[in-house]
């Protein structure tokens, strides 16, 4: 049987927060205590109302929802707007209980924003999900801050695993990990886009060339995850001596794809720090 999650609460169980909550409740994990999740309108509560275990609260029509949220949980993320985080934990935070984990899904926050308003006693612990989450083959980093346990992280890791893979890292790390994992799966599109539109180039469908650049894409990642061998070898194995992949494989090393890949990472990153400075 899965191991036991204590009470959850989802502030905001928008995109992100949603995806996780999903994957909690398909994993089947027991919660012990529940999971309470808020929303701002009843529409969105509505979604999911129907879920197992799962009690979803509308602020419009109950205004103190987010505090009712909170005493009844040990467990809270925060899942609204990144501008709304220091307004929400001012709302909650009378409400903590004394072994509450915070942990911040908000893309850009800093945990000594959570602990100017929480104070620093309070364990908090910062995310960094990325959208195949909503599929359950996501990447979490996660960065903890000075209260929160050993215990406390461990929980947390386990919460994001029921959604892929996570990775543990000091906060000063979570901007470098956000262009990696976090962007990256806008990365794979493009190349998909590219690939697509190089098939059109050769004559085929749109709905073939479509077909064959995804399916290839889903394809190779299947087979990377299904064996026990680094990408390199398995590059190696597709690629023939004096055959027409090395021919292929070496005009993508000659427009040194390596270098732009890196530059494409340290832009990410540039503009992460000008996001966290305000400009």
């Amino acid at each position: 049987m899965a191991e036991t999650l204590p009470s959850l609460a989802f502030l905001g169980a928008g995109s992100m927060g949603g995806a996780i909550l999903h994957g909690v409740v398909s994993s089947g994990t027991p919660v012990d205590g529940g999971i309470t999740a808020t929303n701002r309108t009843a529409d969105k509560a509505a979604t999911l109302a129907g879920l197992d275990g799962v009690t979803a609260i509308a602020l419009e029509e109950q205004p103190n929802g987010n505090l009712d949220a909170v005493a009844a949980a040990r467990v809270i993320l925060v899942g609204v707007k990144p501008h709304m985080v220091p307004d929400l934990l001012r709302e909650i935070a009378p409400a903590l209980r004394p072994d509450a984990i915070v942990v911040s899904l908000a893309a850009g926050v800093t945990l000594d924003t959570f602990a100017s308003v929480l104070g620093s006693q309070v364990s908090t612990i910062r995310s960094m999900p990325n959208t195949p989450s909503t599929v359950g083959k996501g990447v979490t980093g996660l960065a903890a801050g000075p209260a929160a346990s050993a215990d406390d992280l461990a929980i947390v890791r386990r919460l994001f695993e029921l959604v892929g893979a996570v990775i543990e890292v000091p906060e000063d790390q979570i901007d470098a990990l956000s262009t990696i994992s976090g962007s990256g799966p806008a990365y794979v599109y493009l190349l998909i886009e590219e690939l697509t539109k190089a098939a059109i180039g050769k004559g085929f469908s749109e709905a073939d060339a479509r077909l064959m650049s995804e399916q290839t894409f889903i394809g190779a990642t299947a087979l990377l995850a299904a064996s026990d061998d680094e990408p390199g070898e398995l590059r190696r194995r597709v690629t023939s001596p004096k055959g027409t992949t090395e021919r292929a494989v070496a005009v993508l090393q000659d427009a040194q794809l390596g270098r732009v890949f890196a530059e494409a990472t340290d832009a990410a990153l540039a503009r992460a720090k000008e996001l966290a400075a305000g400009s």
